[in-house]
């Protein structure tokens, strides 16, 4: 997961959500718009990228719905053998 947040806000995030994940802090934004999911307003889109070993795109997730995220991600992973 990555956040345009600082690093203190998703610490406060990870830690009231009691997530077991890592979110990286992306405030100045460089990674965000490097992926091309900077919107207008500075927030990122909620777009999910799979990545192979190699580093290699192999599939975006440009409809992501955050109620069905988590089991959405595990079908995905699943259809691409990962």
């Amino acid at each position: 997961m990555a956040s345009t947040d600082n690093l203190e806000k998703n610490t406060a995030f990870a830690e009231k959500n009691s997530a077991t994940f890592p979110i990286l802090a992306d405030p100045d934004k460089k990674m965000s718009k490097a992926y091309g999911v900077l919107m207008p307003v500075g927030l990122a889109k909620r777009w999910t990228f799979y990545i192979d070993k190699s580093g290699i795109i192999q599939k975006i997730d440009k409809k992501v719905n955050a109620r069905t995220a988590g089991a959405d991600l595990v079908e995905h992973l699943k259809a691409l053998h990962f």
